[in-house]
């Protein structure tokens, strides 16, 4: 059965900060039982991410080749939280005067790519909380079994954030 929740915050750049989401990440860490020892990654940290394993516009490393470098099932969880369209992607690199490869960070191959890096780190029975504006999340032909969904309405013009919990089978 999956967890279907509306909460209605006004929008922010920095996700995590949105009270709602900052409640759900909250929640599932703690209901996870984290210890110490977990491995919790984001590599598209930002500003106020949880996590204890980090990366960010980074002109060494990209996300993709960040996440390459973990080893298979390391991680007892991931926070997915990459720029949601092509527009913010451009925008996110040039302002920190990284170019988009071509396009080539701005195509769907790159975030697949990002996916399937993902399903190999995280750990069986370890989750994915992904952030956007869709709910695919890293998706069931990866191994994922779905289990929450929170809507975060932020009114007027602005999309939603949609935000998924996926549990590795």
């Amino acid at each position: 059965m999956i967890l279907i929740e509306r909460a209605w915050a006004m929008p922010n750049k920095w996700t995590f900060t949105i009270l709602p989401i900052k409640n759900l990440l909250e929640e599932e860490l703690k209901i996870y039982d984290m210890k110490e020892t977990d491995i919790v990654i984001d590599p598209f940290a930002g500003m106020n991410s949880p996590a204890n394993l980090t990366n960010d516009l980074n002109p060494e490393m990209d996300a993709l080749n960040f996440l390459k470098h973990m080893n298979s099932n390391c991680a007892s969880c991931i926070l997915f939280d990459p720029p949601y369209s092509p527009r913010q992607i451009a925008e996110s690199y040039k302002s920190v005067g990284l170019d988009t490869n071509g396009g080539e960070k701005t195509r769907s191959s790159f975030y697949s790519h990002i996916k399937n890096e993902i399903a190999r780190i995280v750990k069986p029975g370890g989750k994915v909380i992904s952030f956007g504006w869709n709910t695919n999340g890293i998706g069931k032909t990866r191994g994922f079994e779905l289990k929450r969904i929170l809507i975060v309405a932020h009114g007027g013009a602005h999309n939603d954030t949609l935000v998924t919990v996926e549990i590795k089978r």
